[in-house]
């Protein structure tokens, strides 16, 4: 019986002997564990990128409006739309029915063109925020001031502004206290918020905030409110707030019993919840394409160790005649198969772990190798070795000893 490192031995003589065909055929596997170590790493991070960036959104904070706020539904979309509009007497009939809730906040939105001297940028988000909102919303403001409770009493006309609108229109130079217009008005600067970046691919930073009652001033009141609605404590608390808000919203508008309700109310878990489908999708298909790959692989070094056989019957002739066992000869090319795969998961491996470190140091992208997806990649890569180097190896093994040994 031929002990594993004689196996050893031998199979890397055998692929000393064809060294570019060695090469070309660990390289397709490498790409194809890296690819899948690439997919792995890019899902994860992705999903902790998310993760992160809704938790900046507020994991104590749930939503109420007219409208889904994750849902890939586009017929229901479509039927939302219809719904009435959520005003101020929402807003006023959750504060006074809602004791769970901490702080019950709004907000309403409006595409419009803002100008500063003859730079514009168009399609810009104006924002109208109660002023309770600096205590719920998590956004947070890197120079200058929120707005008072007095000046959205009084219409006044200012702005805060996030921190794309500010770095095109005012770049190289702080904002604060500077006039822009947005179409006939003229507000004025009193704040920057951080950078938050994309969400769902959304971007978060081009937006412009105002008072509540200078947004009605100035787009009308015919805009439906999202109610933002912060409830502090545990999940108990949080499910009662929720719970409660539902009681009151559904009295409002008058449903009933098992009708459907004309609201939606959101939470950070809804984005994750959505994301998650999304990135899984995505991981599904392109760990498919993977796969598709590694069978590709797999094909070749089943061809590659068939060459082999036909090449080496002379060798496998002598073998058998010094008394190995057919089982010998199995083992034998098992090992050369498995060591070519092995090769190919490590080097795979490494790959996708430095493309992963390149990812981490130069962008702000999460991308971690997880212990479990290299390890995947190799038990992969070993799985394909050794499934598609049985049948050359049994091919091996049933050669006839008197025919080999006359084959030249």
């Amino acid at each position: 019986m031929t002990d594993l490192r004689t196996n050893l031995d031998l199979a890397v003589q055998a692929l000393g002997a064809h060294r570019l065909r060695s090469f070309l055929t660990v390289l397709g596997l490498t790409m194809g564990v890296a690819t899948l170590m690439a997919v792995i790493t890019l899902v994860q991070g992705a999903n902790t990128f998310v993760a992160d960036k809704i938790a900046n959104l507020g994991t104590d904070v749930f939503r109420v409006a007219k409208t889904p706020f994750a849902s890939t539904d586009w017929e229901e979309n479509a039927r939302a739309r219809r719904n009435p509009d959520i005003g101020l007497e929402h807003l006023r009939a959750i504060r006074a029915g809602c004791p769970a809730c901490t702080q019950v906040g709004a907000t309403a939105s409006a595409q419009a063109a803002v100008r500063y001297r003859n730079q514009e940028l168009r399609d810009i988000s104006i924002n109208g925020y109660t002023p309770n909102m600096a205590d719920i919303s998590t956004r947070v403001i890197e120079r200058g001031r929120y707005f008072s409770a007095s000046e959205d009493q009084h219409t006044a006309n200012v702005c805060l502004l996030g921190s794309d609108v500010a770095g095109q229109l005012f770049p190289g130079i702080d904002p604060v206290g500077r006039t822009l217009r947005v179409g006939k008005d003229e507000l004025r600067v009193i704040g920057v918020y951080e950078r938050i970046g994309s969400v769902l691919g959304q971007n978060q930073d081009n937006y412009i905030v105002v008072p509540l009652n200078t947004f009605f001033s100035m787009q009308g009141r015919r805009h439906t409110l999202t109610l933002e609605i912060k409830a502090s404590g545990d999940d108990t608390a949080f499910q009662r707030a929720q719970d409660q808000a539902r009681v009151v919203m559904r009295a409002q508008r008058g449903v009933r019993g098992s009708q459907k309700e004309d609201f939606y109310i959101g939470t950070a878990g809804s984005y994750i919840a959505l994301w998650e489908t999304i990135s899984s999708s995505f991981a599904i298909v392109i760990v498919s394409v993977s796969a598709i790959s590694a069978i590709v692989g797999g094909i070749v070094i089943m061809n590659i160790m068939l060459i082999s056989v036909t090449e080496r019957t002379k060798e496998i002739g002598v073998r058998r005649a010094c008394g190995a066992r057919r089982e010998d000869v199995i083992r034998q090319f098992l090992t050369e198969s498995l060591l070519v795969c092995l090769l190919g998961g490590v080097c795979g491996v490494a790959l996708g772990a430095g493309l992963a470190a390149m990812l981490r140091t130069f962008t702000a992208f999460p991308a971690d190798v997880r212990w479990w997806a290299a390890a995947l990649g190799v038990i992969f890569s070993s799985s394909v070795g050794l499934f598609f180097g049985i049948y050359p190896a049994m091919k091996a093994a049933d050669l006839d000893p008197v025919e080999a040994l006359r084959s030249e």
